[in-house]
């Protein structure tokens, strides 16, 4: 945590870099803001400074309805704590608190509950069921001021389990009930549009062109500086809805828009999550002024991609990653689009475009014969994921323990050590995931051939941010290539 006087100073000088990370408390009004907040700046003696959005809530402020705690990037709170806060800050933004306990969740990250509350308490400044509640209301108050889903759909999607609570909760936070917050009568749109805030900088450009070279015609689309997705989501067991989302800048602002067609809004939250893990948007600047200490890294780290770009599925980079062992980017993404074609749900968009989304883990679970013109043994490993995860033996989701995981999947034929840190760097999100075995990362650093062992030993400098100096120093080799 930084000192009053950094606080004051980052306030003071409206420094997005800090947005997120600190929240400011105002005695005087009994409001807390983000440091961007363009509302006057109070007096040193009269502010306080929190870790996270809760901690300033359950100390007794209430959100500025000017400057919206709620649109502020994602919490940086997790960086340099215990893994154990991490995973359990992801599995609470992931809804585990939803319907789950605290003794629920607490089993799922192997400690005690009370274990668990002082942990946080010490990383965030609050306890887990007051974080999950705020974040719940801070997704509503989003979803209420920029779409035009109803109160009760709103409430629904930040994951309030009924109308009352919802409406109770808002009031308790707010001081009014929701319905206040809508300042004029919104038509109907036949599309939600949501704002996913970030810390400067984001080379959008660099990831889109890092997207374009691995698109999957039908599943995928890179035009321009929009991208857009094909998704489907089981309503039922027999029944799935699928619809095309778009992400592009927003103008002059840090943040990007967010497009999501109605028939998919029972599953905003998910796709707001998994978005702004596609696009890396939690990253911090710090990430990136402790690999520019390093010489041999440091020109790199300007130039290159600092974000690293994740997926909608950590299953889907399983697949992305065995198919494309030892061929080139181009080939591997063929492979993916005839597996796509085949064993992909396909629809129509409403202009008629016709998509497909990618295979869930139940159909290529349930798949007998081999894949289409790839190596037996390669498509027999794709099975082997998908039942394994099918079983519940298998967690490739970006809750998972790395740990845990990287041992499971290399227990796999035909999962070797690269292919593991691959699926936990972009499938998981663990941006300290490291593939020492690439060849192009050992020739990258220095020009020479290094080992494995010579690069895992100079990359100790870079945690817990290795995953970053990965993908700065793969775009820069890209750069120059072009």
């Amino acid at each position: 945590m930084l000192s009053d006087a950094e606080c004051y100073r980052a306030i003071r000088a409206r420094d997005e870099r800090f947005d997120g990370r600190i929240f400011t408390g105002v005695k005087t009004t009994g409001v807390y803001c983000r440091p961007v907040c363009r509302a006057r700046l109070p007096l040193a003696k009269n502010v306080e400074f929190y870790p996270s959005a809760a901690a300033a809530e359950a100390a007794g402020f209430r959100p500025c309805r000017r400057c919206r705690p709620e649109s502020a990037p994602g919490s940086s709170a997790w960086n340099g704590a215990a893994t154990t806060v991490n995973r359990a800050l992801r599995l609470i933004e992931a809804g585990a608190l939803d319907e789950g306990s605290v003794s629920d969740l607490a089993a799922r990250l192997g400690v005690g509950d009370r274990h668990l509350r002082r942990l946080m308490l010490d990383h965030v400044g609050v306890t887990p069921i007051r974080l999950a509640q705020t974040r719940r209301l801070h997704v509503a108050r989003q979803l209420l001021d920029e779409t035009s889903l109803t109160v009760l759909e709103a409430g629904y999607a930040a994951g309030f389990a009924s109308a009352s609570r919802f409406q109770h909760a808002f009031k308790a936070a707010y001081g009014c009930a929701p319905g206040a917050f809508r300042k004029r009568r919104m038509r109907r749109e036949s599309k939600c549009m949501l704002r996913l805030s970030y810390r400067p900088p984001l080379q959008w450009e660099r990831l889109l062109e890092f997207f374009a070279l691995r698109q999957v015609p039908g599943l995928e689309q890179v035009d321009g500086l929009v991208y857009r997705r094909a998704l489907s989501f089981d309503a039922s067991s027999s029944e799935r809805v699928s619809g095309v989302i778009a992400v592009s800048p927003v103008p002059e602002r840090s943040a990007l828009r967010l497009t999501v067609p109605n028939q998919l809004s029972p599953w905003l939250r998910a796709i707001v999550l998994a978005t702004r893990r596609v696009f890396d948007l939690a990253t911090a600047p710090s990430a990136r002024e402790l690999l520019a200490e390093d010489p041999l890294i440091a020109s790199r780290v300007a130039g290159g991609l600092m974000r690293i770009p994740g997926a909608y599925s950590g299953f889907e980079v399983a697949v992305r990653a065995l198919l494309g062992q030892q061929i080139s980017v181009r080939a591997a993404t063929t492979l993916v689009g005839k597996v796509v074609r085949r064993y992909g749900t396909e629809f129509e968009d409403e202009a008629g475009q016709r998509w497909r989304s990618f295979p869930s883990v139940e159909r290529l679970a349930s798949e007998t014969t081999p894949g289409v013109g790839m190596v037996a043994s390669r498509w027999q490993a794709v099975v082997s994921i998908a039942r394994r995860i099918a079983a519940g033996d298998l967690d490739l989701s970006p809750t998972a323990d790395p740990a845990a995981t990287r041992n499971a999947l290399r227990a796999i034929p035909g999962v070797g050590p690269w292919t593991a840190e691959y699926i936990c760097l972009r499938g998981l999100g663990d941006p300290d995931a490291f593939p020492a075995q690439d060849l192009v990362l050992r020739r990258a650093l220095t020009g020479a051939q290094l080992s494995t062992r010579e690069l895992e030993s100079h990359a100790e400098a870079w945690r817990p941010y290795r995953g970053h100096a990965v993908f700065a120093l793969w775009s820069t080799l890209e750069q120059q290539s072009e």
